[in-house]
């Protein structure tokens, strides 16, 4: 365990190193495109358009590549592929150059996060790996809240050449993931039985993950968990704050930071309460969170002649949004451990990193332009919606998972006489 320790400490690193480069330039790129390069919106609308589709275009290919080849070299290819594209960006001026580079940049991107979740899998027994989880959760709040403040004293529109060694600064960023985590050897994989009939060849794995009933409702969840809130608090609710409420730039800028000082502070502690409870009931919960947090947005929206009410207001909206991701940290990443089979986590890590990205990527659209037609309490009332399915969907997958995935513990009873009692206490 010792030496699993000191493997484990490198991922966390590692993810800590992406996530500041993550907070690092992406906030920036759009204005990159929009205002430094002088291609308007809609090219920088397509730079992100393409950013997204190369997760669609990169992750079928991960998830089979981590299976057969391990999740280490999978991440050293991501992080030579990322490198170059956050370079290339930063020294594009024309559209093309700019697309052909967000793709690299984006599949890159892509292609080292479910390589990193593997990583933590394989260095961690199923007991420790709620908290790995939620380490690194946490770790991934705090890189990218740094990277942001960072790269916004780098930044200056007026200098191109600042854009430009912020992307360089990115690319050297993803040079450092590699030397960090890439060289770091993994545990061997447990051995499991081949299944019969090759399955797992020419595509059975994605084949075994799609007729896997329990991850396909857990694929739904999330999909609509990263649509409804990761999806809306730096897009939808952003620009509800700002359109409708009213709220200024700097405070929205506080308001965000309060999400990510809320996960901080909360996170660890957090986990030692969701660590003796069901993980579905800690998915029902965050959903129940979020609800009140489109409820707070619904009275900043009603009181928003009263600026300091609905300031308030606002930033209550993030905070909530903060205690709802820490309560989902340390479940969805090891649900996914616990129903995949060994040979396939690659492609269960993929897969479900596929849903987030489509999730995420498509939640912005929908929630910008409901609130930006003027149909604010429609897109309260939308969102609001898709949470109670969260709570509804959560409870429903109880059923669909075995104890242990659900974190169920089974505690031994000792017994007296030779009487029979209960050999087995179910505690939840």
């Amino acid at each position: 365990m010792k030496e699993w320790g000191g493997r484990l400490r490198r991922v966390q690193i590692g993810n800590a190193i992406s996530a500041f480069g993550g907070g690092f330039t992406l906030p920036y790129m759009f204005v990159y495109v929009d205002q430094v390069r002088g291609l308007g919106a809609a090219a920088a609308g397509a730079v992100f358009t393409v950013f997204a589709l190369a997760a669609l275009a990169v992750l079928p290919f991960t998830g089979r590549g981590i299976d057969r080849y391990g999740p280490r070299p999978v991440l050293l290819a991501g992080t030579a592929i990322a490198a170059v594209g956050a370079f290339a960006f930063g020294q594009a001026t024309g559209t093309a150059g700019l697309l052909l580079s967000s793709f690299l940049f984006g599949a890159g991107v892509t292609t080292c996060q479910p390589a990193l979740a593997t990583m933590i899998v394989r260095c961690t027994g199923r007991a420790e790996r709620s908290r790995a989880f939620a380490l690194q959760f946490t770790l991934v709040n705090l890189g990218m809240g740094i990277g942001a403040l960072v790269g916004g004293q780098i930044v200056d529109t007026s200098d191109p050449a600042s854009l430009t060694r912020l992307f360089t600064i990115e690319a050297l960023a993803f040079l450092g993931l590699a030397a960090v985590t890439g060289t770091a050897k993994m545990p061997p994989a447990e051995v499991e039985p081949a299944p019969a009939g090759g399955a797992a060849k020419n595509g059975g794995g994605l084949r075994t993950m799609v007729a896997d009933k329990a991850m396909l409702r857990l694929c739904v969840l999330a999909g609509l968990i990263f649509f409804t809130c990761y999806g809306q608090f730096e897009s939808g609710v952003a620009a509800f704050a700002t359109d409708t409420v009213g709220t200024p730039p700097s405070t929205l800028g506080l308001a965000i930071g309060a999400n990510a000082l809320t996960i901080v502070l909360l996170q660890m502690f957090v986990v030692r309460i969701t660590e003796r409870r069901r993980r579905t009931t800690a998915m029902a919960a965050a959903g129940a969170v979020w609800l009140a947090a489109w409820g707070a947005a619904a009275v900043a929206g009603l009181i928003r002649t009263e600026a300091v009410a609905a300031t308030v207001a606002i930033v209550a909206v993030y905070a909530l949004f903060g205690i709802g991701e820490s309560l989902l940290a340390p479940t969805m990443g090891p649900i996914v451990a616990d129903l995949a089979p060994t040979r396939l986590l690659g492609t269960y890590n993929a897969g479900y990193a596929l849903v987030k990205q489509t999730a995420v990527a498509v939640g912005p659209a929908v929630g910008v332009l409901l609130v930006g037609s003027g149909t604010w309490p429609l897109y309260l009332a939308a969102m609001a919606l898709c949470t109670l399915l969260i709570v509804a969907l959560a409870v429903r997958l109880r059923g669909h998972l075995t104890p242990a995935q659900d974190n169920v513990r089974v505690l031994a009873v000792p017994q007296r006489g030779p009487r029979a009692a209960r050999e087995l206490q179910t505690a939840a």
